[in-house]
């Protein structure tokens, strides 16, 4: 807005399926989005006449993140995806303390929600015993303070956490190499929980959406998304 003071932004939260909902209704210009828009949601688009073109603009590593205290400190996929349908909810099933496991998640809205969803519990149901929280930053709070809390949140928040949480290693097989998630093993695709993250538009961006889109694919742009913890798209 500094550089363009022709055009005013507003921004509103609550989620990926929030913002293509915007998107679809016409209530927003740009959906941000951290999942690949459903064919259900394209349907809708089209019956209102309007088509969801997605540019992606950054890539993002979901970190796990538990208690500081918590011994544990490398996860398989299935390990997770049997804590998050409640198969395990002792942390001595996986190696730690004889604790009981809380899970968290983020709320169904939330593209993170339906990414770990499908990515990982392999499109099974989350268990009726994970809480839900309704942003990320709920999510390091309750971590934080609690011994036997778990959680998966975008790599740039855990690093802002710091020692207020604990990043795992994550293997995705339980052959396979423990991996830290940081930009260079998402860019490299060694880190297996990882995703790209959208801008929608109706159609190819034009006008002040265009303009706003390029902004954020360009150097400057791409800067600003390494400095808040993502990985650049270019």
């Amino acid at each position: 807005m500094r550089t363009n003071p022709d055009v005013e932004i507003s921004v509103t939260g609550g989620g990926s399926g929030t913002g293509i909902a915007a998107l679809i209704n016409g209530t927003a210009d740009i959906c941000a989005a951290s999942r690949n828009i459903k064919d259900s949601e394209r349907a809708r688009a089209q019956q209102n006449g309007r088509s969801a073109f997605g540019t992606v603009v950054a890539r993002d590593g979901i970190a796990i993140v538990v208690h500081p205290s918590n011994s544990v400190s490398t996860l398989s996929h299935d390990q997770l995806k049997k804590i998050y349908t409640a198969v395990y909810t002792q942390w001595n099933q996986v190696g730690g303390p004889n604790r009981p496991i809380l899970a968290l998640s983020r709320e169904s809205s939330s593209g993170t929600y339906i990414f770990f969803q499908e990515h990982i519990l392999e499109h099974q149901d989350y268990a009726q015993s994970v809480r839900l929280m309704p942003a990320t930053s709920a999510i390091i709070q309750s971590v934080s303070t609690d011994r036997g809390a778990i959680g998966y949140v975008g790599i740039g928040y855990a690093h802002d956490a710091g020692r207020r949480v604990k990043v795992l290693k994550i293997k995705a097989t339980e052959s396979g190499p423990a991996v830290t998630p940081s930009e260079a093993t998402v860019r490299s695709g060694e880190y297996s929980i990882a995703r790209p993250l959208f801008f929608y538009t109706n159609g190819a961006p034009t006008g002040a959406a265009k303009r706003f889109v390029d902004f954020c694919l360009s150097a400057e742009g791409q800067r600003i998304v390494r400095e808040t913890g993502y990985v650049p798209a270019r």
